[in-house]
């Protein structure tokens, strides 16, 4: 047996400890039941937010709201962690998811949404927003290698047959150049959700979500506050109870928490199964404009129900029969 030196033996424990030191483990994901409880509350608080957000753009520039919305959740974040005193730089290796959630997924899809509420009903826009899956199936299956198993494919086919029937686009006037504005700007919305959606998934992560929230939060409120003061300089809002309770939930319930708890549903089961649970979002979101902004909905809304969340239950079965797994560094 070779015996080492304690000389040799020190420079290899060394050179163990920078190595782990500058290659730190990803952190854990979010491990099942509690990332679908997660996932049923993120829905439901991004669902309901949609009459919310309808009503908001009457009281105040869209993206007024928007940068209201950002900024004022990048505050109360960053103060809950300095509470908990994890306040942290985010390192050079998530630079890239910063910049992809914060720019993209925040700023373009937050100011592109809030945008096309001027055009079209808030109902029928979480619809095509939360089609994204549609982009999502492909782009995981070909950059992440993501298997379409047959209850993925069925699950899909039925959640995106249902949101058809929910869109009804053939009960629109496609003649007037609002509403094709509007819904132009829900498809590029749509197909950005779906590609940040995928890199959350396969980026290799070095501080948790919530570590990094802060930061996305604020490279997102950033621009969309210079976009709002060059389109409409400083606005006149009138503070009633109603509008503060509007800008509350954008930031606390629509932003702080859903912004985590989607990102960690993204980063805990497959993209796929993360779309097509987040698909159930335009279902709150329709029943919520129903109730509480007189959107109509017609005979087919109970079966379009059905289908979405048919096709949601067929994902989360096509999760449970195989192992769910973090990507690999």
């Amino acid at each position: 047996m070779t015996r080492t030196s304690p000389g040799r033996e020190a420079e290899r424990i060394r050179d163990r400890v920078w190595e782990d030191s500058t290659h730190p483990a990803e952190p854990p994901v979010m491990r099942t039941p509690a990332v679908y409880l997660l996932g049923i509350a993120t829905v439901l608080v991004l669902g309901a937010n949609w009459p919310i957000m309808a009503q908001g753009v009457t009281v105040m520039p869209a993206e007024w709201l928007a940068a209201l919305r950002l900024g004022g959740a990048a505050v109360l974040v960053a103060a809950i962690m300095a509470v908990r005193s994890r306040t942290r730089r985010p390192e050079r290796h998530d630079l890239p998811i910063l910049f992809s959630v914060g720019v993209i997924r925040l700023a373009v899809v937050t100011t592109s949404v809030f945008a096309a509420l001027r055009y079209v009903p808030p109902g029928r826009s979480s619809i095509l927003v939360y089609a994204s899956t549609l982009w999502a199936a492909p782009i995981a299956a070909v950059v992440l290698h993501e298997r379409l198993t047959a209850l993925r494919v069925v699950g899909l086919a039925l959640g995106c047959a249902g949101l058809v029937l929910l869109l009804e686009p053939w009960s629109l006037d496609w003649s007037n150049g609002r509403t094709i504005t509007g819904f132009g700007l829900l498809l590029f919305a749509s197909i950005m959700s779906a590609a940040t959606t995928v890199h959350v998934r396969a980026h290799s992560w070095r501080s948790t979500p919530l570590e990094l929230m802060p930061w996305q939060l604020g490279v997102a409120a950033l621009p969309i506050t210079v976009l709002a003061l060059a389109l409409h300089g400083l606005p006149e809002v009138e503070w009633t109870l109603s509008t503060v309770g509007i800008v509350a939930y954008q930031i606390a319930l629509a932003s702080a928490f859903a912004v985590w708890g989607a990102i960690t549903l993204m980063r805990s089961v497959p993209a796929i199964s993360a779309n097509l649970i987040l698909m159930a979002v335009p279902v709150v979101g329709l029943l919520s404009s129903i109730a509480f902004v007189d959107e109509t909905a017609s005979t087919a809304v109970a079966l379009s129900l059905a289908l979405v969340l048919i096709g949601v239950g067929l994902g989360l079965l096509s999760d449970r029969r195989s192992a769910v797994v973090p990507p690999s560094p």
